[in-house]
């Protein structure tokens, strides 16, 4: 009924500002669903059996910095069971300038845990999300569990080669993604690209071509902080679009296992290879 009443009332709307429910207002979810009130986005475009491919049990976001922190809003957003990030920083000044969203004087003065902080922030709309307040290493790697998906969104290559040789070797699908910016002296201008790499355990060899992990000039100008809120949140939903590809959300043309974007250009590049929707 929802259906043919979004269809019949979306024409109305056309003519004029109206509203076919009396008295609406949004309720509570069903406790099966991982949404604390319903998803009428997806329902008002009749898009809820693609949405649904997006329903996968569990995917951990590994780095909930400027790039985690947007991969985290555009996946709070869907219908994942549960969503678990590992970050054992603190929430800081700076960090709210390159994280969605506005935090509050009080919640900086608090200095929490980012992973609490971010889980206080979108546990509003998604009830699966899952804090972990401190950093993977070889000691607790077990705590990823079997995810379906992960997305890596660390800046140190000693770490990222640890994550995705472990999850290569549990057969799991992941994501890095990478940034660098630097400051051109003579014009005082930023120049750089944001790179998005899926790796799936049938598609591997391309990771020691894309994939820095060790630390190089790149990897330093990311630790000394060069970034800018809109390349993280580009760099980040360039890596939730590529997810939704693997899961035949989105048409993929080009099965692109490589995305690069540089921003003096403004230019997209990306390489392909034959990837499966799992």
């Amino acid at each position: 009924m929802r259906h043919y009443l979004t269809i019949i009332e979306n024409q109305a709307r056309a003519l004029k500002d109206v509203d076919a429910r009396v008295n609406w207002a949004p309720k509570r979810e069903s406790v099966s669903s991982p949404f604390a009130y319903e998803d009428t986005a997806s329902a008002r475009a009749a898009i809820q059996t693609t949405s649904s491919r997006l329903a996968v049990e569990r995917v951990a976001i590994v780095g909930l910095g400027g790039t985690g922190s947007y991969v985290l809003d555009q996946l709070a957003k869907t219908p994942i069971g549960e969503i678990h990030l590992f970050d054992g920083d603190v929430f800081l000044q700076h960090n709210a300038f390159r994280a969605p969203g506005a935090a509050t004087l009080d919640e900086l003065i608090a200095k929490m845990p980012k992973v609490e902080y971010f889980k206080s922030r979108y546990s509003h709309m998604h009830r699966g999300i899952v804090a972990h307040a401190h950093h993977l290493d070889v000691s607790n790697l077990s705590e990823l569990g079997q995810p379906n998906f992960v997305f890596i969104c660390v800046d140190d290559g000693a770490a990222r080669k640890l994550l995705m040789n472990h999850l290569l070797s549990i057969g799991v699908a992941f994501i890095d993604v990478g940034m660098s910016l630097q400051m051109v002296t003579k014009t005082s201008k930023l120049f750089g690209a944001c790179r998005v790499t899926l790796c799936t355990p049938s598609r591997k060899d391309h990771i020691a071509q894309f994939v820095p992990t060790d630390v190089d000039e790149g990897e330093e100008l990311y630790r000394q902080n060069i970034q800018v809120a809109d390349m993280n949140a580009l760099n980040a939903q360039l890596a939730v679009m590529k997810w939704k590809q693997l899961q035949g959300f989105y048409q993929d043309d080009f099965d692109a296992y490589n995305i690069t974007f540089t921003v003096s250009t403004p230019s997209l590049v990306r390489d392909a290879t034959s990837l499966t929707t799992s």
